[in-house]
């Protein structure tokens, strides 16, 4: 087992205003705390950022503003497959990579339709790759529009290509994620592999993944960064052991009414973030209050045994 620190890369959410308005002085005081929490990059306009729930121009928007407010302090990735064609996902893909990300992500259900081969979705991607110059490009396995996950051998065949250098997983079985993680030690490439099932986050790591990318981070990204920094740590088995049956106990308890379930737990822990969302027009329960509440006295537990300082939300300020 090699004693290698991973990364933890939050799927950033998008504080709104009264009037849903995108609240940038929120956005501001979150990234601080991500970077606070040890996070080593930013996935920026992605799916727990209501990406489909905001403008075109709103996207542009919010991911300049990351870019200019992180300023260098960690890599940032954005989504960029947008348009109804291969040639219209170029060109946002162009613009979106203008306002300084260091990579753009491709929803891989961008590239086919349910019923279409691995041969088309091979095709378009081949096409994107050409339409857009030497961009460093990644792909993510999103829920939305359509969950396509990547074959191992259609994996291999795209990295080929070298020009993937980030991928989100969401194969959820450890049997896929396992076979793709074998490829990369065979195949030549620059591509980092993130997990964004965090039930995977002690099997991922431990079998060669660069780090974790999961929703999970947007309610208590510290205890995330501590997993895959010590998940190959011999020293501390028994507790990436026992915080990950933690973790993957309350996982499905964090999906309810998400992205609202994170946004009152961040609310919780002191951020400006109000429980308005564009993707989710419900309020949340008394009882799914609750849940999140107990989740909030869960973490505290964990901090305690592991020795985590939560983000005091007070230095942020």
């Amino acid at each position: 087992m090699q004693t290698i620190a991973g990364k933890f890369v939050p799927v950033m959410i998008t504080p709104f205003d009264l009037k849903a308005n995108i609240d940038f002085d929120a956005v501001n005081r979150l990234i601080d705390f991500y970077l606070q929490a040890g996070v080593k990059g930013i996935f920026a306009n992605c799916l727990s950022s209501e990406m489909f729930s905001i403008s075109e121009a709103e996207r542009l928007q919010l991911t300049k503003h990351i870019v200019n407010y992180v300023n260098g302090r960690a890599p940032i990735v954005a989504t960029g497959s947008f348009g109804l064609t291969i040639e219209d996902k170029a060109d946002f893909t162009k613009r979106i990579y203008d306002t300084g990300v260091d990579a753009v992500i491709l929803i891989t259900g961008h590239f086919a339709k349910v019923e279409d081969s691995d041969d088309v979705l091979l095709q378009n991607f081949e096409k994107m790759f050409s339409l857009t110059g030497n961009i460093p490009l990644g792909m993510y396995e999103c829920p939305a529009p359509y969950k396509r996950i990547i074959s191992p051998d259609v994996f291999k065949q795209l990295l080929q290509a070298d020009r993937l250098i980030y991928h989100k997983d969401t194969s959820i079985t450890h049997e896929n994620v396992a076979a793709k993680l074998d490829i990369l030690k065979q195949v030549p490439n620059r591509l980092e592999f993130y997990d964004a099932h965090t039930p995977n986050a002690m099997f991922s790591m431990q079998h060669g993944a660069i780090g974790m990318s999961s929703i999970s981070g947007n309610f208590y990204p510290e205890v995330l960064v501590w997993m895959v920094e010590n998940a190959n740590n011999p020293d501390k088995q028994a507790d990436v052991k026992w915080l990950q049956q933690e973790l993957t106990a309350v996982d499905p308890m964090i999906h309810i009414a998400y992205p609202m379930s994170a946004k009152y737990f961040l609310q919780k822990r002191g951020l400006p973030v109000r429980t308005i969302s564009r993707a989710y027009a419900l309020h949340l329960t008394p009882e799914q209050k609750k849940e999140v509440d107990l989740l909030h006295d869960k973490f505290l537990g964990w901090c305690a045994r592991l020795n985590i300082e939560p983000v005091s939300i007070n230095s942020l300020a």
